[in-house]
Order: C-alpha cells, then structure tokens, then sequence
C-alpha cells in the first residue's frame, strides 16, 4: 500500500493535540471498521482528487469487491457517511475533527489512515517562482510567522489569538498572484462570510508580502486546481495538497510547509 502508519498512542495524541476533538476507539462504532485492515469491501466515500482519493483508489477493484464513493465536497461525502450511503470516510485530520465537533453521531477512529507533507503547487515553467516561494517560506518559518498563522487555526492556547496581519509598508509591484484553492476545507481554506480564510489563505499573503505581490484567491473544485496552474489561469494551488509520484508528472511543488494525516471517520 502507498500509505504509512503511525501507533495508535501515536495517532490518538496527534489528533487530540491539533484539534482537541475527542477521537473513538474502535469497539465504540458498529461500522464494522475498526481500522485500516477492514476497509476491504466496504464503501469508502472521499473527496475527488484529494490524497484519500489517491490512497483509497489502491483498494479499487480488488477481490473484496471495495467501492470508492467520489464526492466534490469533504462535507458531501460527510453527509453520504451520516445517511449510511458509504461505510466510512477518509479525509484529512484537521478537517475531520470540524465534521466531528459539528455532527455527534460521528467519530473518528484511533488508528489513522496515512502520512503526509502538504505543499504548494506551482507550474514547472516557473522555477523562478518554485525558488522565491521556497525562499519565503523559509524566512516565514524562520521567523516563526508560519507557525504563528497554523497556531491561530490550531490549538487549545493559540487558536484564533494571533491572525497574520500583513506590514504596513508591503511594496507589491511585482503584481497580482493568483491562488487556486477549493474553499470547504477548514481549517485550511474556509468561508468566513464572503471572505476565503485559514492557514492557507493567511500563508499566501505572507508569502505575497515578501514577494511583493498582491494576492487573489480562487475558488474552484478540488480536481481542477492542478489544470488551473499548468495551463497558467492561477499561478499556485494551495489546498492542503500533498505531493504525490503522480502529481509531480504534471507540476512541480514548493518545500513543505506542513505535516497532516488521513483519518477514518464512520457513524457511531
């Protein structure tokens, strides 16, 4: 399988600490899944195009008779998972959790699903721009404003106590980057009223404040973020989007900016 585990202690105390939402243990659900080994032949519902997408694709056709249920929003498959139409979801933690905190028929299983790094897809035209991205996000985190922006999302202490505000003095005459994201993926990229908010969107304008850009968000489905920068309608995509073998055939990625895990959530 392409993904990786981590202990249950492990997974148990990473979920709790970004999110603060209370993580089931297995015998708690009847789903019938208690974890990874028991996802043969059930119904799996994902977002279309995201790493659990990717991942879950590998159980697809398989001798259990596996079905990959595809939705065009986390919250689409969600309320396929709440009207028992799929067995489970897999989907990233931090988004979970808020589909958890919001729905109390619903958990998230102990052991987690895979291991990633999200980054930020860029067109392999423009290196120049790969290397500056890099170059910003090093000094972002360098200077601990990285860290500062996810704080503000995640975290009993931190958690809407320090958003990034941008300097006063920003010089943007390099002009307008655009960013492709897909809205509905909180805590990354969410509505806030008519405003597109999270981590994402609060590390785009650093990046843009040290680059000298003004930055404008577009809001698109998932699947089409990587077309939208090949073919040069946005400059990056930024949707808590993990470097996969495949991806990288299409576009390249700045460095990391995050770690995130893929979990398990079924009804109780």
């Amino acid at each position: 399988m392409k993904y990786t585990k981590m202990s249950a202690a492990l997974a148990l105390a990473a979920v709790l600490a970004l999110s603060g939402a209370s993580v089931a243990m297995a015998e708690e659900n009847s789903s019938g899944i208690s974890g990874v080994e028991d996802l043969p032949g059930k119904k799996i519902g994902v977002q279309l195009g995201t790493t659990g997408d990717i991942y879950a694709s590998d159980y697809e056709g398989d001798e259990a008779g596996t079905v990959i249920e595809r939705y065009n929003k986390g919250n689409d498959a969600v309320m396929a998972l709440k009207q028992g139409k799929v067995d489970c979801v897999i989907i990233d933690s931090q988004p979970a959790a808020k589909f958890v905190e919001k729905n109390d028929d619903l958990m998230i299983l102990e052991e987690d699903f895979a291991k990633e790094e999200y980054a930020i897809a860029i067109s392999k035209d423009k290196p120049e721009l790969t290397e500056a991205i890099n170059g910003a996000l090093a000094e972002l985190k360098e200077e601990g404003i990285l860290e500062q922006i996810i704080g503000n999302y995640i975290g009993d202490e931190t958690k809407g106590t320090q958003p990034y505000e941008s300097p006063e003095d920003v010089d943007r005459s390099n002009g307008k980057l655009i960013m492709a994201t897909n809205a509905a993926f909180e805590p990354y990229e969410y509505y806030s009223g008519t405003t597109i908010v999270g981590i994402d969107a609060e590390m785009a304008q650093a990046i843009c404040d040290k680059l000298g850009y003004e930055l404008e968000i577009q809001d698109i489905e998932f699947d089409a973020i990587i077309n939208a920068v090949q073919s040069g309608k946005a400059d990056i995509g930024v949707a808590g989007m993990t470097v996969t073998e495949d991806r990288l055939k299409s576009i390249d990625f700045s460095d990391p900016y995050t770690e995130a895990t893929q979990v398990i959530i079924v009804r109780k």
